[in-house]
């Protein structure tokens, strides 16, 4: 094995877990800054220069190869049914993740069942393949980022559907905003993308891009070779297809004037657009087909529709309406069904199982729906949902209880707690109510901002700390600022959507307690670091002495 790591570690350590994160976090940001600077300045040249070289780094290889192994799915393998879940396999695959002669293996396919109760194919990338991608997404986001509609907010970092949310309201919102909107949706988009237009646009080095491609999948022991669309389960996916869309807003700006009042809202393949009258939006959606057919795209005929305002439409999870000059958000009916139904099923499936049982699998259901729908009017919303549910759970109880009273059930399964009756509790379990969550306004990001751009450095970080600020529990809220907000084994932020862990500086086994001024916050990988490491020590002493 090669044991020379160059800019990954030091020279005495040669293992996984001796990779000093915080120079690989450094590194690889640098060289993601000079891409998105030689974008702004359209230095085509010195982009592809910069993206060889960041593809080229151990420090991106061994980031690439710590992403695909702590995401979700890191446990199921392609179809050479290879996972990379010990040191020493993480630390083989970074010797050998090499883009020169790179060849991808197929996908394997399998089916998973969709909301609607039918399944959807999903194509399962080799550890290998996950890995050269994400490897290639590091050189490739800074470019989208730079050159990407200021309002698309699907699968971009720091952007989500609250902030689509907020710009649809900032554009229809106000006393003399546009009355219509067209409501587009895109045929099949992730596969139906055209190859040749991928290749002929993409910044990304033609072999390798090539490769996923036409990797193929195989079903049923027999190889399907691909002939449109993004790699199917591939990381990369979401980002090609940003690409292939990026440049719509745009064209709308320039074949309508501003009194048209033309907006542009997309999130991932679904999107709106806003006019004064259904002829500017007929012919908006003319173009839009010439757009896409480019690209190998098709509008669904069925689903695409010119709506008045106050008839209101669905984007995301919620209905948008003014009726009488009154604005409106609520939770769609059809986001209101589909989650009563997920709730239903969990509740059924837990016929015979322990009420903490049902409670730990109901909390998570409840609160992932509840803050998804908290900036929205949702206050009546949940309230009528709350009740639904207790309807379902007090079916639960008496089924189990037949032949025992109402008093009888109430005492056994719901508690009086802080104030509040009927409360479903067992123990320090008990149920999240959706009525308790305060529904609030959103700030959203600003259009322009750019994750790679030194000069939004200030203003991401000021972001992150108001989502801590409104989230994080009290103590983890004031460790996570005295540590300013990032972790300090490899000093990259520590934010909502990556993995991480409170660790004892004396450890418990050594009599270290739970007093703050004995916890600190490091990310998950850095935690297993230190005790793979043995540092029973705080700060640890290879960290002495940097900064």
């Amino acid at each position: 094995m090669d044991t020379n790591l160059g800019d990954v570690v030091s020279p005495q350590w040669y293992e996984w877990h001796s990779i000093e994160w915080r120079s690989v976090n450094i590194r690889v940001r640098r060289l993601q800054v000079r891409i998105a600077k030689a974008v702004k300045e359209r230095d085509w040249r010195n982009v592809r220069q910069l993206q060889r070289l960041l593809t080229r780094s151990t420090s991106a290889k061994a980031l690439a190869i710590k992403r695909v192994t702590e995401n979700r799915g890191h446990k199921t393998p392609g179809i050479d049914g290879v996972t990379w879940d010990t040191p020493s396999a993480k630390r083989l695959a970074l010797n050998n993740l090499e883009p020169t002669g790179y060849k991808a293996k197929p996908l394997r396919r399998i089916h998973i069942p969709k909301s609607n109760g039918g399944k959807r194919p999903l194509g399962i990338p080799t550890m290998r393949d996950r890995a050269m991608q994400a490897l290639f997404l590091l050189a490739l986001e800074p470019v989208s980022e730079t050159t990407g509609d200021v309002n698309s907010y699907g699968f971009r970092p720091h952007r989500s559907t609250q902030d689509a949310m907020m710009q649809c309201c900032n554009a229809l919102a106000r006393q003399h905003s546009p009355q219509w909107i067209l409501e587009g949706d895109i045929k099949g988009c992730f596969d139906n993308i055209s190859h040749e237009w991928l290749m002929k646009h993409v910044p990304v080095e033609r072999p390798v891009l090539n490769q996923w491609l036409k990797a193929g999948f195989v079903e049923l022991r027999k190889l399907f070779p691909t002939s449109a669309g993004t790699p199917q389960g591939g990381i990369i996916s979401p980002v090609l297809a940003n690409l292939t869309l990026d440049g719509m807003e745009g064209m709308l700006k320039e074949h309508f004037p501003r009194r048209r009042k033309v907006n542009f809202v997309r999130y991932a393949d679904d999107f709106i657009v806003t006019a004064t009258d259904v002829e500017t939006l007929e012919k908006a959606k003319s173009l839009i087909q010439t757009f896409l057919a480019e690209r190998g795209l098709l509008l669904s005929e069925q689903k695409t529709k010119i709506t008045h305002i106050s008839n209101g439409f669905d984007f995301l999870g919620w209905t948008f309406q003014k009726h009488g000059g009154k604005w409106r958000m609520t939770p769609s009916q059809k986001n209101q069904k589909r989650f009563y139904a997920n709730v239903r099923e969990i509740v059924v499936e837990h016929r015979g199982k322990s009420q903490q049982l049902l409670i730990t699998k109901l909390i998570p259901a409840l609160r992932g729906w509840g803050m998804y729908h908290r900036y929205v009017g949702a206050t009546r919303t949940f309230a009528k949902m709350d009740h639904k549910i207790w309807q379902l759970l007090w079916s639960w109880a008496k089924r189990r209880h037949p032949n025992k009273g109402r008093k009888w059930i109430k005492r056994r399964y719901w508690s009086m707690v802080h104030g509040r009756d009927w409360i479903f509790a067992h123990g320090e379990f008990q149920l999240f109510m959706l009525s308790r969550i305060k529904c609030g306004k959103y700030v959203k990001i600003r259009s322009d901002a750019n994750p790679y751009d030194p000069a939004d450095e200030e203003y991401f970080e000021g972001r992150l700390n108001k989502w801590m600020v409104e989230n994080a529990k009290s103590k983890i809220n004031r460790i996570w600022h005295a540590q300013q907000g990032k972790c300090p084994i490899c000093l990259a932020p520590i934010t909502p959507d990556v993995e991480w862990d409170i660790h004892h500086k004396v450890w418990k086994t050594l009599g270290g307690g739970e007093e703050e001024q004995n916890l600190v916050l490091l990310h998950g990988n850095c935690h297993r670091q230190l005790h793979v490491r043995g540092c029973t020590q705080w700060p640890p002493v290879w960290l002495t002495g940097q900064t």
